[in-house]
């Protein structure tokens, strides 16, 4: 880039820098941005910016590849139903030991692009995720130790905005009975940004963001297109979970809900800092 170009890119950004100054942004990161070394420096780097600027970042984490390869290596074959993974026992541990590792990576990585990060990862004595096991329509779908949420305890919050400390949260619930529940990440992160009155919530995904069926991107989407889209079949499988989480938060008050490429490099900037855009707006209406 040329000084001229880099100093555009600068201007263009600090009208974002000041509407989202001090607000909090709930981040889904997950697919591809996890895997890959050099775009997972750049998500770091994205978040510590954003805390670094005035906001307030909050970020949930998956882990499908990694707990799908742990769960190959152990010879069980990953099962999932309308996107959710079916979670047994063995699968529950394996679950628990991958995303404490990841939460504990992603922790590490932001530390050391320069900024501070605590780690909530199956933390059973703080229970900020309480859950209860998901009851499914039809006895015979039983989903094991797949969860839903009841309640999410923010309190923790409050230290950690005004210390410049980023969370890093692991989807795991915890229940009254103390047993561990594997939750979707990105149902994790809608409700987060419901509770935390978020400014945005931005959920990173392996695909460019919601595609027509002559996969082309859809720049925009209210809820009603979305379901004619999914009685259509065109969206299906693995993106059902993300958008309805989508569209629970644009209808609780989260201003905008983004679904964007986490394949691009310094995606998070370009859709928070930029007039470009990497993906697809979600609003109520």
């Amino acid at each position: 880039m040329t000084p001229n170009e880099k100093s555009k890119v600068l201007s263009e950004a600090l009208p974002y820098i000041k509407k989202f100054f001090g607000k909090t942004i709930v981040i889904k990161f997950g697919g591809n941005a996890m895997v890959d070394k050099k775009l997972k420096q750049s998500f770091a780097k994205d978040v510590v910016l954003l805390k670094l600027v005035g906001m307030n970042p909050v970020v949930i984490h998956g882990g499908g590849p990694q707990i799908n390869k742990s769960l190959n290596q152990s010879g069980k074959k990953p099962v999932f139903q309308e996107g959710i993974r079916v979670t047994d026992e063995e699968t529950m541990a394996i679950v628990t030991n991958v995303l404490d590792d990841v939460n504990k990576e992603i922790v590490k990585l932001i530390k050391e692009n320069g900024g501070d990060a605590n780690s909530y990862s199956n933390n059973k004595k703080l229970k900020i995720i309480k859950a209860r096991k998901l009851q499914t329509q039809e006895a015979s779908n039983d989903l094991g130790h797949v969860g839903e949420i009841i309640d999410i305890d923010s309190s923790f919050m409050e230290h950690l905005k005004d210390n410049g400390i980023i969370p890093i949260i692991a989807p795991i619930g915890i229940g009254s009975d103390n047993k561990t529940y594997n939750i979707n990440a990105d149902v994790v992160a809608s409700k987060f940004a419901e509770i935390l009155n978020a400014e945005k919530l931005v959920l990173m995904t392996n695909t460019q963001g919601v595609l027509d069926k002559k996969n082309n991107l859809i720049t925009g989407l209210i809820p009603s297109e979305i379901k004619k889209l999914i009685n259509d079949g065109i969206i299906s499988d693995g993106m059902l979970p993300k958008i309805n989480s989508a569209v629970h938060a644009a209808k609780h008050k989260v201003n905008t809900v983004h679904i964007i490429d986490g394949r691009v490099e310094h995606a998070l900037l370009l859709e928070i800092l930029t007039d470009q855009g990497v993906g697809t707006l979600i609003k109520d209406q």
